[in-house]
């Protein structure tokens, strides 16, 4: 999913850029308002004895800021580097605007340019975590206060998006002397290893008619996945090779599983991301995988259609051919140079190895188990089956994570197992991982917690979802939610647009009632 969150990425850029230029002058004039900046920041906020540092990057925007009073919204970075964009374009500067805010936003610890030349170390990891960021931010927020002369007269609320957005919520918990309230979009603030529940929503968000889905787009997707598992199974590698074009034939285990996740990355992030312009729409593809006669189509003729479904998504990438090679993927995570750092991955790795968990590819397991799923449109039944260890110690636990109806992937893809990356890349032990995710829960609460100006927005369509709260608690200023049925991952910050649907400016009205209400009450704490 790395490529696809880095397309996403690209594409707001352009937007951004875009809107920019629909301003010319103006839009330049703002673009001179977001001023960059660096903070030398511990390494380690909690031992006083280390007194190693890191430069972390920062932007600024004044454009909006009615000086000295007015408001600071901030917004945070998360698992990637942050640019001036960030503060030029988004629901958060639109109500900058309107309320005359000061916007900020401090990049991620050891993410983008905010690393020393040796942090992708492994032993220098160890100060990558989400407890020293939000030190980092308490840090940043005393350094802008007293660049700014900043008082309590000027009330903070903090936005982020996903990971971010966890971090948005956790910054007001732990920190409420500092942000008076937060809004957290997307936001899985529920550590899981086995977030297996995600392939389970991405199937039940293709069978939403709302957005363009539908029983036989999903029992499409389904019967394609079988389809190819079996063409592996049945030795046909160079032909699959050839059809998805890829760099390499998936002879090897490894590299099969890798193109069953690349493929799956597709259905995947069509569904996180949908009708956001960065892949096609949950409508687009599923007009792809069905035809137009209302029967369910037969598995060779769906293989076809995930086949077409692939040349489309590569043909929006640069990548002359697809890369399913496992050993440069471990390649890539264990390349601790520099230049490197702006891909997230590696770090991204680290954090869910010590903290968070989040494995989405069908197994969260100790067990490498290797099944044959034969599904129909109607059940699914074991056809084949054995398992084997490559390790002992990885056969602590058997976890079937892709046989419910609704998750759309092949159930050969419980053989790849995520955990096992954290001891080979970090030395990290997998009877370690429960504990460390449990660390996570207790210390900021899980979707529990009790935090008063919280708002959580998500979208029914969102897999994050199921880590996020979307229940609304009814005591006075406990959390709050906002959440939009038939959106998706973080649709709420993007620009408004005229184009987008009802349910989510209804949304967005909503959000800026909430952080409009903050801002008054905070104003009249502050006369009282």
């Amino acid at each position: 999913m790395w490529k696809i969150k880095e397309r996403v990425r690209d594409v707001q850029l352009q937007k951004a850029k875009q809107h920019l230029l629909t301003y010319t002058v103006g839009g330049s004039q703002l673009v001179r308002h977001v001023k960059e900046g660096r903070i030398h920041q511990p390494l380690d906020h909690f031992n006083q004895q280390d007194i190693g540092t890191f430069p972390q990057k920062f932007f600024v925007n004044e454009a909006y800021w009615q000086h000295p009073d007015g408001p600071v919204f901030l917004f945070i970075g998360g698992e990637g580097p942050i640019f001036e964009s960030d503060l030029l374009g988004g629901h958060h500067v639109e109500m900058a605007e309107k309320h005359r805010a000061l916007l900020l936003t401090l990049e991620h610890r050891f993410y983008g340019d905010s690393i020393n030349s040796d942090g992708l170390e492994t032993e220098n990891l160890a100060y990558l975590s989400s407890q020293q960021a939000l030190t980092d931010l308490a840090v940043f927020h005393q350094y802008i206060s007293q660049t700014f002369n900043l008082s309590r007269r000027n009330t903070w609320i903090s936005f982020g998006g996903s990971y971010s957005g966890a971090l948005s919520a956790w910054f007001r918990g732990k920190f409420p002397h500092l942000v008076y309230g937060a809004v957290a979009s997307s936001a899985p603030v529920e550590a899981k290893l086995d977030f297996s529940a995600y392939n389970n929503i991405v199937g039940l968000s293709l069978t939403n008619e709302a957005v363009g889905g539908s029983e036989k787009c999903l029992a499409s997707v389904q019967e394609a996945f079988a389809a190819v598992e079996g063409a592996l199974m049945g030795g046909n590698a160079s032909q699959l090779a050839k059809d998805f074009g890829c760099c390499q034939i998936p002879k090897d285990l490894n590299d099969q599983i890798e193109l069953m996740e690349n493929l799956a990355d597709i259905v995947m992030g069509t569904v996180q991301y949908n009708e956001e312009g960065v892949l096609m729409s949950i409508n687009e593809l599923c007009s792809v995988m069905t035809n137009d006669s209302g029967t369910y189509v037969e598995q060779t003729e769906a293989y076809s259609r995930l086949v077409k479904l692939a040349q489309i998504y590569h043909s929006m990438s640069e990548e002359p051919c697809l890369d399913i090679s496992h050993e440069k993927t471990l390649k890539d995570l264990m390349n601790t140079t520099l230049h490197s750092g702006r891909n997230p991955e590696r770090q991204w790795t680290y954090q869910t190895c010590t903290e968070f968990g989040f494995c989405t590819t069908h197994a969260a397991t100790h067990i490498v188990i290797y099944c044959f799923v034969t599904r129909s449109n109607t059940h699914s039944h074991l056809s084949f089956f054995f398992v084997f260890c490559l390790d002992p110690f990885l056969c602590l636990c058997v976890d079937q994570t892709c046989e419910d109806l609704t998750c759309p992937f092949s159930g050969m893809l419980t053989l790849q197992t995520s955990t096992k990356l954290c001891p080979m890349l970090f030395g990290i032990s997998q009877h370690s991982l429960p504990a460390h995710i449990t660390f996570t829960n207790t210390y900021y609460g899980g979707i529990g917690a009790q935090t008063h100006r919280v708002l959580y927005v998500n979208g029914g369509l969102d897999p994050w979802k199921e880590l996020s709260v979307v229940q609304a608690r009814t005591e006075e200023g406990q959390t709050q939610v906002v959440f939009i049925e038939d959106t998706a991952h973080c649709a709420d910050m993007m620009r408004s647009d005229v184009t987008e649907r009802h349910s989510l400016k209804k949304a967005r009205q909503d959000i800026e009632n909430h952080v409009a209400s903050w801002l008054k009450m905070a104003a009249q704490e502050k006369t009282e």
